[in-house]
């Protein structure tokens, strides 16, 4: 099953990683007019119908985010495992 996010599932993350437009263009390889264009977006960003959102998606996991659709879609940051 292709994941999925929401508009406000990535400005969440992006707010919990304090990360700017700028870091996610640069650790996504996609450009920053494609981002804001999604973080206008009403609904679901789907995978299936645009690559830029796998790669979004796969930057902001590989940064410690992790996305919960279970019924209200969420956004978390996963706790750092001790050394």
């Amino acid at each position: 099953m292709a994941k999925s996010i929401t508009s406000r599932q990535l400005k969440a993350a992006l707010a919990l990683l304090a990360w700017k437009v700028e870091d996610l263009a640069a650790a996504a390889a996609v450009s920053e007019p494609t981002i804001w264009r999604l973080e206008t977006a009403n609904d679901t960003l789907d995978a299936e119908r645009l690559a830029s959102v796998k790669k979004i998606i796969a930057a902001l996991e590989r940064a410690g985010i992790e996305f919960q659709n279970h019924g209200e879609p969420g956004v978390r940051l996963r706790k750092r495992r001790r050394k």
